[in-house]
């Protein structure tokens, strides 16, 4: 029973870092000053075509700079990680894959089509992909970590 209540107790603190992780998600896209996102824009923006602005930023790197380029693509991606890692963990009904991906996918479009409706940033189907790509990266940072926790307790079941 304790080996139980240990985990409930770890389940319960992830979901509170969960929960903290996704406000920090929220913030750096619709409130950081630093990412401009306090600027309103009176039109809508999007990009409905995909590798568009990552072919974008890739290709000007020079003038954009490199750091707007990592921002851009590399952070995408790692913004989502921890999702994927943590959505397995913390609830085993998504303990599948492609469950965390589309799970990651929803999360993603979520947040897209608020910015699209708030006029904050921009609806962008690469950062739909990079998230996604994000998310099933941190699904199988989650099973390779978790095949390794098996291993050593003896458990035989995902």
């Amino acid at each position: 029973m304790k080996k139980r209540d240990s985990r409930d107790r770890l389940r319960q603190g992830g979901r509170v870092l969960l929960l903290i992780y996704l406000a920090c998600v929220v913030y750096f896209m619709f409130f950081s000053e630093a990412y401009g996102r306090t600027d309103v824009s009176p039109d809508y923006r999007y990009n409905l075509v995909l590798f568009r602005e990552i072919r974008r930023f890739w290709q000007h790197r020079d003038i954009l700079g490199t750091s707007a380029m990592l921002i851009n693509i590399v952070g995408n991606v790692a913004m989502v990680i921890p999702f994927g890692f943590a959505v397995p963990l913390l609830f085993p009904s998504a303990r599948r894959m492609e469950r965390t991906i589309i799970l990651a996918f929803l999360a993603s479009l979520l947040a897209e089509t608020f910015q699209l409706i708030l006029r904050v940033g921009c609806f962008d189907v690469d950062d739909l992909l990079l998230n996604t790509m994000g998310g099933a990266i941190g699904y199988l940072l989650f099973a390779w970590f978790w095949h390794i926790w098996r291993k050593r307790n003896g458990e035989k079941k995902l």
